[in-house]
């Protein structure tokens, strides 16, 4: 993010840019310290060298406990991690990400990274933008208080198969009944439950949404449960993930049951 002039140093994760930040926040906080600092991006135009050695600087100096990053690609991490560990520094501990039933993305490659380096998801959108919150159901219209027909997400940023949104919704209605739970609840257990995932980042727009989500938890899906949705969401990979799923003995997938 820029935060002053049109400048390199204003711009990115320079150490400028991260130390002033990082006192800003503190400030705007009314605290000595950040519990999780999270990057949220890549920075490219930054030597990844100066991007750690500046967040191992901050954590010595006691303004920072725990680094993190988020949206960040494959070798973008494990880059990361190897530099960390090259120089002694600390690593990155968690990984903000984009999962859902719809958008399994971050089982290719994202999950046995974070499983094999020990770091942990911070899913954000786990509803995918609300698509899996109810609302959206095969042969219905639109509500017409959603975000697509507001404007909002999920269109295209969130864009899913329409065929794929209905099956797993199928998929959700008939966990939900067998279960009491809600559409919305069932979808994000289904996430507390797979490989890695620490915590969830959830919305709300009133305070009965809240209550609904926060009542994901405290139970869990059966094995049978989590099949059934893991079939409906199952969506096909992208080279070389089909091509090392040919070999299973060679590059086996996250145990999820």
């Amino acid at each position: 993010m820029s935060s002053g002039p049109r400048d390199a140093n204003y711009q990115g994760s320079s150490r400028f840019q991260l130390i002033k930040n990082v006192e800003a926040s503190l400030k705007r906080l009314n605290t000595d310290y950040i519990d999780i600092y999270h990057m949220h991006g890549f920075d490219g135009n930054t030597p990844v060298e100066e991007v750690l050695r500046s967040l191992d600087d901050l954590i010595q100096s006691g303004k920072v406990r725990y680094i993190a990053a988020s949206n960040f690609s494959g070798w973008h991490l494990m880059k990361s991690q190897a530099v960390a560990d090259r120089y002694g520094w600390n690593k990155y501990v968690a990984h903000q990400v984009y999962y859902s039933l719809v958008n399994r993305e971050y089982e290719w490659e994202l999950m046995p990274l974070g499983i094999d380096q020990k770091v942990g998801a911070l899913v954000w959108s786990p509803l995918a933008a609300g698509m899996l919150g109810g609302k959206y159901r095969r042969n219905q219209p639109f509500p017409a208080d959603s975000r697509v027909v507001q404007g909002g997400s999920p269109v295209p940023s969130f864009a899913v198969p329409d065929e794929l949104l209905y099956k797993v919704v199928d998929a959700l209605d008939e966990v939900a009944a067998e279960t009491g739970k809600t559409v919305a609840q069932v979808a994000i257990n289904w996430l507390l439950q797979r490989p890695t995932v620490s915590s969830i980042i959830i919305g709300a727009r009133n305070e009965e949404q809240l209550k609904q989500n926060l009542a994901a938890v405290g139970w869990n899906l059966t094995v049978e449960q989590v099949k059934k949705l893991d079939a409906a969401s199952e969506a096909p990979t992208i080279y070389p993930y089909w091509h090392q799923r040919g070999n299973l003995a060679l590059n086996p997938l996250p145990k999820f049951y």
